[in-house]
């Protein structure tokens, strides 16, 4: 069994949505909550997460010296360690190994999923059993895994009541989760007291001990490992750590961090030689005996090449707990039967099915990656998720052939990837479509409204017809600034406001409104020049270009940060771009330079309202109004959701906000027509959350573009910036 190989389309993703849709949203929910709920109850939960992450740092930078060390350790105490070079290695040796067995029973491996254990020895005519409850459920309706922690999330009980029904014909119906789970809990004990062989993965594996660790929420694994006389083990090299005590931070982190459990039900931890009696086993083939014995087999299938890969490598940090998926809104409501390659599912899947079966398997999901970043402070060893989906798109653009091309030749550069659909490159250059755009506006918005046009983009650049498109303005914000009268130098400082394309060029009265505030506030303000972040072709996995628009928005803002003036930031995703992207982007010392002089808009006139002790100067009052206010999803990755409702608040406004983890826009992610269906479905529980508000006459508010487009789109009215309603009238 593996997952389908064909791209999460339009089809594709209504389809699982109405099938599997309920069931995924309200598990990995639950999961997420739970996350929320059991790491605050950590006091140092950010230095744990620090610490397994230097572990893990560690532990890939010394991995063959590891591995050699844990063979010997393992050797020493009577066991044997095999290292497989890949699928077919790996299955080769387990073969020999269960030469003449007749059952083999397994725990939960997502490894031996990834290599198609259960398919070659089943070739071999060995009944193969999954011992884990939602494995089992699997196995009997030849289905595959839909997400790394819980395999069949996918399921509800109903849905399993019926398969058993089928299977079995027990004698009573069963219904409630209890009678199911005794009822598989007696057959798989029967199953597991016949094996010759017992399987499990491992979640870490220390090298000083060879002590294999178990965490699991089933006591299924433990009987696995330990009833049948041959015990192998399954896992990928970057399992292994130095030390026993080094699993310590991991074992704090991976329950709460995947399913919100403060610990996980069984931590079993086995220690070669496993020489607890075996008393008369008698297996299937026969065999009588009361010996053990362990096999380790450790899986290579790309991972030593991906350790030398500098962008695959943080992969290799992942400890399997699918934060990254519960986190996900896309993952909400698809699972990974849509958000999934081959193997693995959910965020991080990403960089494990390209450096493990290819570019080709990681295409046909990627794009459900939007880079919201919700999943990096999630992720409990910090990787950065987005960053490797925007390579693997990169290596995927210049991997393949372009289409429609000449549509946008001249408008371009030369030296992108030839993969780039038409799509991609429009979208990687809004800032070029923006300029022109403005220049014939109101020309080019009356000529994307017609039904012929719309028809035609979205066959030839996906773009769905149902979204509304960006309304260009004629009177940019660099002409509104450049129209202005002088104003008088303010006592309080002087701050570089970023005029980045979308403000200039579309929703030029947030540029505007901030102005107003800023002076208000006592700032004397200077407008930057209109440079696009390089947000947009990042998005598109168009990394090079990304750099190129990186390093000139850096050298436009050089001479503002030699003045010490800071940079105020009115769109999210830029400021992200700034404190998170360009650390890869850019050198080192300039990335620290930008970082630290910008600053979020309302975290700033937060910081000049402290400053004076007075929040009325000259600012709206709010009083008597409530604000149901979204905050951007990279907003809150970056702790920045705060200041926008506090500074709302000192104006007067009641603020409503939603805990919704992203509106489900995400940039051009809602543009696309495979995915327009989708999006609305993840806005569809933001529009829930503020429904009853709106009704009540609370004004809609958000930070970032997409967001606002968003509600827009679910409310049918005008949403605004959070500096829109607290600057003074014009």
């Amino acid at each position: 069994m593996s997952h389908p190989s064909q791209r999460a389309d339009a089809d594709t993703i209504r389809r699982i949505m109405e099938a599997e849709g309920a069931s995924v949203a309200q598990n990995t929910r639950g999961f997420n909550q739970g996350r929320y709920t059991s790491v605050a109850k950590l006091p140092d939960y950010e230095a744990l997460k620090q610490r397994a992450r230097a572990i893990k740092e560690d532990a890939i930078a010394q991995l063959p010296a590891l591995i050699d060390q844990l063979r010997t350790t393992v050797e020493a105490r009577g066991g044997t360690v095999y290292l497989a070079e890949d699928a077919d290695d790996a299955n080769r040796h387990i073969a020999r190994l269960t030469e003449g067995a007749q059952r083999l029973v397994k725990s939960k491996s997502m490894t031996s999923e990834e290599i198609g254990t259960n398919a070659a020895l089943q070739a071999r005519d060995i009944d193969v059993v999954e011992t884990d409850l939602g494995e089992w459920v699997l196995q009997l309706a030849d289905e595959v895994p839909s997400h790394i922690v819980a395999p069949a999330i996918h399921k509800s009980r109903e849905a399993i009541a019926d398969l058993f029904q089928r299977t079995f014909e027990p004698d009573e119906p069963l219904e409630t989760a209890e009678e199911l789970t005794r009822f598989a809990r007696q057959k798989l004990g029967t199953l597991i007291e016949g094996a010759d062989v017992g399987m499990t993965g491992a979640n870490f594996i220390a090298a000083d001990t060879g002590t294999i660790v178990l965490v699991t929420s089933e006591g299924n694994a433990r009987k696995t490992a330990l009833v049948p006389p041959t015990y192998i083990a399954v896992a990928g090299v970057e399992k292994v750590v130095p030390t026993l005590q080094d699993v310590q931070p991991f074992v704090e982190l991976i329950g709460r961090s995947g399913t919100g459990q403060d610990i996980t039900s069984y931590i079993s931890l086995f220690t070669p030689p496993f020489d607890t009696p075996v008393p008369q086993f008698k297996g299937t083939n026969g065999a009588v005996g009361n010996e053990r014995s362990f096999h380790l087999i450790l899986i290579d299938n790309g991972r030593l090449a991906m350790r030398e890969d500098e962008d695959l490598r943080e992969t290799l940090y992942c400890i399997r707990c699918s934060a990254c998926a519960n986190t996900c809104a896309n993952f909400q409501e698809v699972g990974g039967h849509a958000f999934g390659g081959k193997t693995y599912s959910g965020g991080i899947a990403t960089g494990w099915e390209a450096g493990i079966h290819g570019l080709d398997t990681a295409d046909t999901f990627n794009d459900l990656c939007t880079g919201c970043s919700r999943c990096v402070p999630a992720c409990p060893v910090g990787i950065d998720i987005p960053w490797i989906n925007a390579v693997v798109q990169d290596r995927i653009n210049r991997d393949g052939e372009g289409a429609l091309d000449w549509l946008v030749d001249g408008l371009t550069p030369d030296d992108e990837p030839a993969g780039l659909d038409l799509s991609r490159r429009l979208f990687g250059h809004f800032a070029t479509l923006a300029r022109a755009g403005s220049r014939l506006a109101p020309l080019s918005n009356w000529m994307a409204e017609q039904p012929l046009v719309r028809a035609a983009m979205e066959r030839l650049a996906g773009i769905d017809r149902r979204r509304a498109l960006p309304a260009f303005q004629r009177h940019t914000l660099r002409r509104w600034w450049d129209a202005r009268p002088a104003t008088p130098v303010q006592p309080h400082g002087t701050a570089v406001l970023y005029a980045d394309p979308y403000t200039n060029h579309v929703r030029t009265g947030r540029g505007q409104a901030a102005v107003r505030a800023l002076e208000a506030l006592g700032v004397e303000v200077r407008l930057s020049d209109v440079a696009p972040s390089g947000r947009a072709p990042l998005s598109q996995g168009m990394i090079q270009t990304a750099k190129e628009t990186a390093r000139a928005t850096y050298d436009a803002f050089a001479p503002h940060l030699d003045a010490g003036r800071p940079i105020i930031v009115l769109e999210p995703s830029d400021l992200a771009m700034f404190w998170r992207d360009y650390a890869k982007l850019l050198p080192e010392a300039d990335h620290e330079r930008l970082c630290g002089a910008s600053m979020d808009v309302l975290a700033f006139i937060q910081q000049q309202i402290h400053q004076t002790g007075d929040a009325a100067l000259g600012l709206r009052d709010g009083r008597g109004q409530t604000v149901a206010y979204h905050s951007h999803c990279q907003q809150r990755t970056l702790g920045m959701a705060s200041p926008a409702i506090e500074v709302l608040r000192q104006c007067g406004y009641d603020v409503v906000t939603s805990d919704v983890e992203c509106c489900g826009m995400a940039g051009s992610f809602g543009y696309k027509a495979d995915y327009y269906e989708l999006s609305m479905q993840v806005g569809a529980r933001l529009h829930g959350q503020f429904e009853t508000a709106v009704e009540d006459g609370a004004i809609l508010a958000a930070s970032g573009v997409s967001c606002i487009e968003q509600l827009e789109a679910l409310f049918d009215r005008d949403v605004a910036h959070p500096v829109e309603l607290i600057a003074p009238d014009a």
